[in-house]
């Protein structure tokens, strides 16, 4: 270790100074188990693989306008570990309601900027919530980093076998799921894989005056676009988030309903969750005169290549979510049709950049543009690969996980969808004063799944 100071790249520095006290940039995370956690294990598990990183030893030093990470001189495991309990008989609104506690509940600045909650006797099992800031690494990157801790097997790896210390970056991220992990990346993808060739190949890139032409044109296209009609999705946020999540779907029925109906997983999880939104903005009394757009964070790491490294590296595209759409087919199709001219699209490259460069500038300037491009959208939503596969924590079976990523901005609205052992997990996190019964919008996802895969089932009956 050593205390020389490292400068904090600017993207990430960028995500460091939206924090506000009304939208923390924290990412969370709950993994339900299917036994009390074994703590002695679990913190060998948090020592050898978790701790790797130096970021989760380090600290942050914001002086001036300029960001650094320091190692903590005072770093201690219980300082970020704790234990709690629910009170019993524990059921899925309690684990919900302690969640939501703790994502409106800032992390201490003075320390690394991470922090672990076991809860105990959950449902027979035990659960393990994560609060990790977004000025650490993106969502993706940090569900490998998670993900890295877990084992294909109940035993997992001997106790007496630590991971060699000799071992490359690469090795200790990935190790032990490394293939469970390539395996479930597919889902993540569906989104606009063809059109990113040139960035999981760098040296392909065309010339720099076409590109600059490309950003331009790009800027104008969000710059141009509308604000987002006023819905209950729309105003002051209060800083008190409500969490929620929907029981697993099965990713069979899903992909079945892509299939009947020629699209992609991608263009029916994004129909349902207009379906969702539109029942729960009529039951508000919202006048759905209009669309909605929702930003969506892709991944602009190689796709075929293991993360190497932590920090940001994913750009945001700003999508057409049809909830103004009655019917559940047409939903589906103006969804397609928005990806489809997605696929062609330079956003992402150009969001990336320019969080880059604002990390760079003063930090007023950064809020400044950061508020414009959140008027742009109405929420967050984020569509994060797993592995294939069950997987186990120091012993404990994953049962089901569930990640948030912070909204920014005057955005106060988070969906989450994450694949995980043949499932799809859904979740939402909201502003309280914009949706203070998230746990509908959860229950209104699988109505509306249902509902469109009746629709298709009907277009394969008349082929």
């Amino acid at each position: 270790m050593t205390d020389v100071r490292e400068p904090m790249a600017g993207v990430d520095a960028a995500w460091l100074r939206m924090e506000r006290d009304t939208n923390l940039m924290m990412i969370g995370g709950v993994l339900v188990l299917d036994r009390p956690l074994d703590m002695a294990r679990f913190r060998q598990v948090i020592e050898e693989r978790f701790l790797k990183f130096r970021r989760f030893r380090q600290r942050v030093v914001d002086e001036s306008d300029k960001v650094w990470w320091e190692m903590d001189p005072a770093f201690n495991l219980d300082n970020h570990i704790h234990r709690v309990g629910l009170p019993s008989p524990a059921d899925k609104a309690e684990l919900q309601q302690l969640v939501s506690d703790l994502i409106s509940t800032p992390l201490d600045f003075r320390r690394p900027l991470w922090q672990m909650h076991v809860v105990d006797q959950f449902d027979g099992g035990s659960a393990l919530i994560v609060r990790i800031h977004h000025c650490i690494a993106d969502g993706l990157a940090l569900v490998q980093v998670l993900l890295s801790m877990t084992d294909e097997t109940e035993e997992g790896k001997p106790a007496d076998a630590p991971i060699a210390r000799t071992a490359s970056l690469t090795d200790r991220l990935l190790q032990p799921a490394q293939s469970l992990i390539r395996e479930g990346l597919h889902l993540g993808h569906e989104l606009i894989e063809e059109a990113w060739d040139l960035v999981e190949h760098p040296t392909h890139l065309i010339d720099l005056a076409k590109q600059g032409m490309d950003a331009g044109l790009e800027l104008a296209h969000i710059g141009l676009l509308p604000p987002d009609p006023v819905t209950v999705l729309k105003g002051g946020l209060s800083g008190r988030k409500r969490v929620a999540w929907a029981e697993a779907l099965d990713l069979g029925r899903v992909k079945a309903t892509a299939h009947a109906l020629s699209g992609t997983v991608n263009d029916v999880l994004m129909a349902t969750v207009a379906g969702a939104l539109r029942q729960y903005l009529m039951e508000k009394g919202n006048q759905l005169a209009a669309d909605i757009h929702v930003a969506v964070p892709f991944n602009l790491r190689p796709r075929h290549q293991p993360i190497q490294s932590l920090g940001n590296q994913f750009g945001l595209v700003v999508v057409n979510l049809p909830v103004g759409k009655a019917a559940p087919r047409e939903r589906y199709q103006a969804v397609k049709e928005a990806m489809e001219t997605l696929k062609a699209s330079a956003q992402p490259k150009v969001t990336f950049g320019l969080l880059t460069a604002l990390g760079h500038g003063p930090a007023k300037l950064e809020r400044t543009a950061l508020d414009l491009l959140s008027k742009k959208a109405s929420l967050i939503m984020t569509n994060v690969p797993g592995p294939s596969n069950l997987l186990y924590l120091a012993g404990a079976k994953v049962l089901q996980p569930m990640v948030w990523v912070p909204q920014s901005g005057e955005i106060g609205v988070g969906l989450s969808i994450l694949s995980y052992a043949g499932t799809v997990q859904f979740g939402v996190v909201a502003d309280q004063k914009m949706i203070e019964d998230a746990e509908k919008v959860a229950e209104y996802f699988r109505g509306h799944f249902d509902e469109l895969e009746a629709a298709a089932s009907n277009v394969a009956g008349s082929d």
